[in-house]
């Protein structure tokens, strides 16, 4: 079965361990809050410091008018069976102080350090530990005095500052509270009490005691409330008689005035019926035991906590990342782990499993199907524009059967627009990749850590998407090169076997029917361009070559070729992007990455896995909380409790 002394001292020793890591309290359900605790509270000049000193059975805390206490006094006692008594200050913990002079000098200027030389408060506590023969194991945490009025030099909102820390600590449900109170003062008007029948409204948490009892007036006493008449709490009152103001200032022994306390309830004809449970020993011990046996319940639910805690803190450890290792070796698998990471995202992405990859599909589907229906086909197949073309084509020489350098030069023009849709459509998935590696690194949570791998990363990505792009825009050019470098001969030859089929040769009132029903502007046209050519060819010059539909049907073929032409390509260019730029991005998007750091030195590589400060800053107080809890879940299981 656990002792109180292992009991108690596990909760000093993970208390101590909270305030090194700067938890106090007061910031949501902590480790330290959990803890269970007896905080002292009482207004000024209530007697609180001299019950104090009373328990520990020293003269050491400051004094002085008005708020001595302005920051949160963390007592720790520890009970030795033998050798010299000392005291231990958390922020200076290799030094011992024999001197209890000095440890209330010492309270002073780190109260100062924190506070400065005003008189306002903190709630950063101070964490005092006094190991003597002469205490029992508790701790106690000593809080400002409350008061009602700011006198000079405290700022106007000290009182409802005062009130706020004290009931941040009391009202928390594992605090136990020691409310201190005056004897020549009506209970009704006690500070301690009102404030902690507000907290703690059934009197399960709170000790009373009743200080000065020596000073009341003659022929009164102080029974109805030690009885409980006056205000019933679940534990007993306990009286105090604390030292004179003219025993103070003679530096009377502390053993010598619990001597006297004890021999003043015993010879009280009003108290001596209560003389065994009155004094500062027996409020020490009661307090003890009640530490003790409230910690010995509670131990379940800090168990669950610390767990809870440990289960969060290592989540939020594997989201930030871990640790790294500082040799080269460790640095290198680290570097790959992250690209890695960001290589699964960019794949989601394009294989749908994240939004972005079914913009590609639309640049295939809509984009380009719509940018080849803009092509200025029409224009460059005009019957005005064949015939020129034609023309120029024959030369000197008029085309015997057919006029095949018309139509290859037709075709060659009209193929070259298609250049342009292929390259467009190349630089549109180009930028979506490029997109998709933006967005796939702001989503891989491992690489937010890593500002600088991040864009190593991404600058090694968006290399490699430019060769990607750049082979894409030779490819499909070539697709298109390689329509007008061979053409489809059987396409030509069934028009020609239907040309000379004679149910599909029209007649010359057929033509000339036609020819009528062409609007006024193509006649004026036509008219314009046979003006043009028998200008230019003098007063003997000869009829034209052929009549209009001819070219038009020139025009018609080849148009009738290129819309053949057009849905290959639509389906070859596609192909053609997708496994120049799709496919290798899928496969091969950081391999030149993956050359360019293996190569790279341990110094290099470090600069590479540089972090936020605030990240590592993060980091390393999360890893202290961790190991906190983990210590302290080990010295729990350590004590047999039952």
């Amino acid at each position: 079965m656990a002792t109180m002394e292992s009991l108690i001292g596990l909760v000093n020793r993970i208390q101590m361990a909270c305030t090194v890591l700067g938890d106090h309290g007061g910031e949501g359900m902590s480790l330290w809050e959990a803890l269970p605790t007896v905080a002292v509270v009482g207004g000024q000049s209530s007697g609180k410091s001299s019950v104090l000193e009373s328990v520990v059975g020293r003269d050491f805390l400051p004094r002085g008018s008005g708020i001595v206490t302005r920051r949160p006094l963390v007592l720790q006692l520890h009970k030795i069976e033998r050798g010299t008594e000392y005291a231990e200050f958390l922020h200076a913990p290799r030094k011992k102080f024999t001197d209890f002079a000095a440890v209330r000098k010492e309270i002073e200027d780190e109260t100062e350090r924190v506070t400065g030389r005003s008189k306002a408060i903190s709630n950063r506590p101070i964490h005092l530990s006094i190991y003597s023969p002469n205490v029992v194991n508790l701790t106690l945490i000593d809080l400002p005095g409350l008061t009602k009025v700011a006198v000079e030099g405290q700022p106007e909102s000290i009182v409802e500052d005062i009130e706020n820390m004290v009931r941040s600590y009391v009202e928390k449900p594992n605090c136990i509270i020691l409310a201190i109170s005056p004897a020549n003062q009506d209970i009704a008007t006690s500070d301690a009490i009102k404030l902690a029948r507000e907290v703690d409204p059934t009197g399960e948490r709170t000790f009373g005691v009743v200080t000065k009892l020596d000073l009341m007036d003659k022929g009164t006493n102080c029974l109805d409330v030690l009885e409980g008449r006056s205000y019933r709490l679940q534990h007993p009152w306990v009286g105090i008689v604390n030292r004179s103001q003219a025993d103070i200032n003679k530096n009377v022994d502390m053993m010598a005035a619990r001597r006297k306390e004890q021999e003043y309830f015993e010879t009280s004809p009003d108290y001596g019926h209560l003389a065994p449970k009155m004094g500062s020993v027996y409020l020490a011990k009661l307090l003890s035991r009640h530490l003790e046996s409230v910690i010995r319940q509670k131990i379940p639910s800090i168990v669950a906590l610390i767990n809870k805690n440990i289960d969060d803190i290592n989540a939020e450890l594997d989201r930030i990342g871990r640790p790294i290792g500082t040799d080269g070796g460790a640095q290198l698998y680290t570097i790959l782990e992250m690209c890695r990471a960001f290589d699964r995202v960019f794949k989601e992405h394009l294989d749908g499993g994240r939004p972005g990859g079914d913009r590609i599909y639309g640049v295939f589907d809509h984009q380009l199907p719509a940018a080849m229906k803009k092509l200025p086909l029409d224009r460059h197949l005009s019957a005005s524009n064949v015939r020129k073309v034609v023309s120029e084509a024959d030369g000197y020489q008029p085309h015997l059967v057919a006029p095949e350098q018309g139509y290859r030069r037709l075709i060659d023009g009209s193929l070259g627009y298609f250049k342009g849709p292929a390259e467009a459509s190349v630089d549109a998935v180009h930028f979506i990749l490029k997109e998709l590696v933006r967005k796939s690194i702001a989503e891989t949570v491992e690489l937010k850590r890593f500002p600088s791998l991040q864009a190593d990363i991404a600058n090694a990505a968006n290399e490699s998407l430019e060769k990607f792009r750049d082979e894409s825009r030779k490819t499909v050019s070539r697709l298109v090169e390689m329509e007008s470098t061979y053409l489809t001969v059987d396409f030509f030859r069934k028009i020609h076997e239907s040309d000379m089929n004679p149910r599909n040769m029209p007649d010359k009132n057929s033509r000339d029917d036609k020819h009528s029903r062409d609007d006024k502007h193509s006649r004026d046209d036509k008219h314009s361009r046979d003006d043009k050519y028998s200008n230019r060819s003098g007063p003997n010059a000869a009829p034209d070559r052929y009549d209009d539909y001819h070219f038009r049907k020139i025009g018609s073929n080849v148009s009738a070729y290129i819309g053949m032409v057009s849905d290959t390509l639509r389906n070859t260019i596609p192909k053609a992007v997708v496994y120049c730029q799709v496919r290798e991005a899928r496969r091969s998007l950081l391999n030149l990455f993956y050359a360019q750091i293996g190569r790279k030195e341990k110094e290099q590589l470090g600069k590479m896995l540089d972090e936020d400060p605030s990240l590592m800053e993060k980091r390393e107080m999360l890893a202290k909380r961790l190991q906190l809890y983990k210590t302290s879940r080990d010295e729990i299981d350590s004590v047999a409790w039952k």
